[in-house]
């Protein structure tokens, strides 16, 4: 007896997506496409018993003013809205040495037009390096705090909580983490990244 497929959905097809929209570090920059950022909250969340699909929209070197400018965009080719976007942004704005305040305003933006929207979002810290003097790190630091509370929105503090610093969790150019560098990232965001989506 032959037995004859019908159209189905695809497996995933309503699971919950997650646009991870950053810059290299969620693009999984000198990795290869398993090891990144995505891939591997992907796979925690799925082992985790979350059917996410996790989507990237990292882009390497982008500043926050280039995300601003490519947000629209990049929902739109999505295809469908996203249940939860990771906002990680402000990295290259801080290591090319731009005005915290600019950057602020950058990131304002994109949380505003996605709470337009309606989509949950998780946002993504970063800490000022050292070298860039106390005036600039406590702009630049504040930042992120000050945005999750004016829009009422979960923080993840740090991204690179537990990676940075640690020579052996990075690339060789002191910046990227390696593969296991992410898992610890991605450890360390999973509860945040499950609280922060919403139920369905």
């Amino acid at each position: 007896m032959l037995w004859i497929a019908t159209s189905a959905a695809p497996a995933f097809a309503a699971d919950p997506l997650i646009w991870a929209f950053g810059d290299s570090l969620t693009a999984g920059y000198g990795l290869l496409p398993a090891q990144g950022f995505t891939a591997q909250l992907q796979n925690a969340l799925r082992r985790s018993g979350v059917p996410a699909t996790v989507r990237n929209g990292g882009i390497a070197g982008d500043t926050s003013a280039q995300g601003k400018a490519r947000l629209r965009w990049g929902l739109r080719g999505l295809g469908v809205q996203p249940d939860l976007v990771i906002v990680e942004l402000g990295a290259n704005d801080m290591l090319r040495g731009l005005s915290p305040q600019q950057a602020e305003a950058n990131l304002d933006a994109i949380l505003a037009e996605l709470k337009r929207r309606h989509i949950a979002v998780l946002l993504a810290g970063m800490r000022a390096a050292p070298n860039l003097g106390p005036s600039y790190r406590a702009a630049f630091d504040s930042m992120y705090p000050r945005l999750a509370r004016k829009y009422r929105m979960p923080l993840y503090p740090f991204f690179l909580d537990g990676v940075a610093g640690h020579r052996g969790l990075v690339q060789a150019d002191g910046l990227h983490p390696n593969p296991q560098g992410v898992a610890i990232i991605v450890r360390g965001m999973l509860p945040a990244v499950r609280a922060a989506l919403p139920k369905r």
